[in-house]
């Protein structure tokens, strides 16, 4: 990551978060906003990651999460709150969250599921993680997700699991951009899904987190 945004209003909290990230991404370019408005010129920067609270005094961090999505840019997105209700978390998810992030935690252990982005591993408190998969075994899609998948589909799922990009999954698959975004599109919709950490937690269900998606003869 080498640009990175913090979007948090508390002074004292975007020190703190300024900190967590230079401990996360050491020599990343770090830019840190205190509003919605802010928030929306600074994507002009297009940031590699944006880590977002989501009370905000002039609106919420889901405005942001939602501007970022719609602008196309392949920010990846991290709620950082204090806000853990079911609610919450849900509606962040479904506006395309990439990780969410309590800062109750322990820095170093926030430090540390944030550098493992780079590995493809969505940036989850263990608390949300528990939320997202008691949610999905009450509201999960009843069909067979290996059925319901194609294979392409589900070549697309396991690399975006592992943290790749639009444009790396493209070039790994020999596929145009656009042609990925479809994919992951049909994907989203087929699971009854909207962000990149509920994409994740399905391949890693469905044992793909490891696999090598393999290429067309």
């Amino acid at each position: 990551m080498q640009r990175i945004l913090i979007v948090e209003d508390v002074f004292e909290t975007r020190n703190w978060l300024i900190d967590l990230a230079k401990d996360a991404f050491t020599g990343a370019e770090i830019t840190a906003v205190a509003t919605v408005r802010e928030a929306r010129r600074a994507l002009r920067w297009m940031p590699d990651l944006a880590l977002i609270d989501l009370g905000l005094p002039d609106g919420s961090g889901l405005d942001v999460l939602r501007a970022i999505r719609e602008s196309g840019s392949e920010t990846l997105c991290v709620v950082t709150t204090v806000m853990g209700d079911d609610a919450t978390v849900v509606a962040a998810l479904s506006a395309g969250a990439d990780g969410y992030l309590l800062k109750e935690s322990p820095r170093a252990v926030l430090a540390g599921q944030l550098a493992r982005i780079s590995e493809g591993i969505p940036p989850l408190s263990p608390a949300i993680a528990r939320r997202i998969m008691e949610h999905f075994r009450r509201t999960g899609p009843v069909m067979d997700e290996h059925t319901s998948l194609t294979r392409r589909e589900l070549e697309v799922l396991a690399l975006i699991a592992r943290g790749m990009r639009n444009t790396e999954v493209a070039a790994e698959l020999n596929l145009a951009v656009t042609t990925v975004a479809g994919y992951i599109k049909t994907i989203y919709r087929k699971l009854g899904i909207s962000s990149r950490a509920e994409a994740a937690w399905h391949a890693a269900s469905m044992g793909l987190s490891e696999t090598e998606p393999r290429k067309p003869d």
